[in-house]
C-alpha cells in the first residue's frame, strides 16, 4: 500500500469514533469505525492452521502474501490515494502480526478510565429503555451490576481490549503504540492530531473541531445493534463534566484499572499524550 495502514485500537466509548471523525477532514485520511478486517484475518488464520489439514501446502511467506492481500482488497478504492487507518478493539493483540505485515504500521490507542467506559454504556443503555441491546444479547432483565460483571469480565467488551491493550504495552514492539487519553483529544484535538501526524511521519494538518461530520453508516450500525447513539459524535468536540451514574464502589474499583495513569507499571518506550 503505496500511502501505508495504521490502525486505531484500545478502549470502547474512548474517543475513536471522535478521533476518526477528526481523521476523515484531512482529504488524504480514511478513517471510520471498526472495520470487517480483523475479523476476516482472524478466519485467514485459523482456516490456514494446522486445524485445516491443507495447510501443510502452506508456508508462512504463503500465509503473508494471502493476509496482506486481504487487506489490499478490502482497501483497494481507497489506495494509493489515502492513508488509511483501520479500526478494531483486537489489534493491540495482533502487534506480532502487524509488524510483518506492515512493518511501518502504527497503532494509535484510546483509552480512558475503565470506569467512565462502564459509566458510558450503562448511560446509553438507559437512554434506550424500550430496545434491548445486542451489545447484553438482548437480555430483558439485566441490571447495572450484572451489565457492568458482562462487560468487564475477561471476554467482556471492556474486558478483552484492556486485556489487550495491558499486553501490547509490555510487548516489545510497543514502540508503535501512541496511547491517546480521552481527555487530550477532547480538550485540545489540534495537538492531539499534530502528534499522531508526527508519529506516523505524515504532514500536519490543520483540523476544525467545531465542524464535525457524522458517519451514517455507523448510525444504522448501532440502529441494527440495538444500541442507538453507539457511534454518534456530535457537530463539534467538546469536554462536559459530570458525575457517574455507576454505584461508588462499582466506579472505584474501575478506575483503579486505569494502569496508564500509573508510571511504575509502564515499560519504556510507552508514549501516551
Amino acid at each position: 500500500m503505496q500511502n501505508g495502514i495504521h490502525f486505531i485500537s484500545g478502549l470502547p466509548r474512548s474517543g475513536s469514533t471522535l478521533l476518526c471523525a477528526l481523521l476523515r477532514q484531512n482529504p488524504r485520511v480514511h478513517a471510520a469505525m471498526t472495520s470487517p478486517v480483523g475479523s476476516l484475518l482472524n478466519g485467514l488464520m485459523r482456516g490456514m492452521s494446522q486445524e485445516n489439514e491443507t495447510a501443510v501446502f502452506l508456508d508462512d511467506d504463503q500465509r503473508e502474501r494471502i493476509l496482506r492481500a486481504c487487506v489490499e482488497a478490502f482497501y483497494a478504492e481507497i489506495h494509493p490515494e489515502k492513508v488509511v487507518f483501520d479500526t478494531n478493539r483486537g489489534w493491540t493483540s495482533k502487534l506480532p502480526l502487524l509488524s510483518r505485515l506492515y512493518r511501518q504500521a502504527k497503532v494509535i490507542c484510546c483509552v480512558r478510565s475503565p470506569a467512565w467506559v462502564v459509566d458510558s454504556f450503562e448511560r446509553l443503555t438507559r437512554a434506550n429503555p424500550l430496545e434491548p441491546s445486542g451489545m447484553f444479547k438482548f437480555d430483558t432483565v439485566g441490571n447495572v451490576f450484572s451489565r457492568t460483571e458482562l462487560m468487564t469480565g475477561p471476554g467482556g467488551m471492556v474486558g478483552l481490549p484492556l486485556n489487550c491493550l495491558r499486553d501490547a504495552v509490555h510487548d516489545e514492539r510497543r514502540d508503535r503504540l501512541l496511547l491517546v487519553r480521552y481527555e487530550s483529544l477532547t480538550t485540545d484535538p489540534q495537538s492531539v492530531l499534530d502528534a499522531i501526524y508526527d508519529f506516523i511521519a505524515e504532514p500536519r494538518f490543520e483540523h476544525d473541531p467545531n465542524n464535525l461530520e457524522q458517519d451514517f453508516d455507523a448510525l444504522e450500525f448501532d440502529a441494527r445493534l440495538g444500541a442507538p447513539g453507539l457511534h454518534t459524535v456530535g457537530s463539534r468536540v467538546r469536554s462536559v463534566p459530570r458525575s457517574t451514574i455507576l454505584p461508588p464502589d462499582l466506579f472505584r474499583k474501575f478506575d483503579a484499572w486505569s494502569f496508564w495513569d500509573s508510571p511504575k507499571d509502564l515499560p519504556n518506550g510507552v508514549r501516551i499524550i
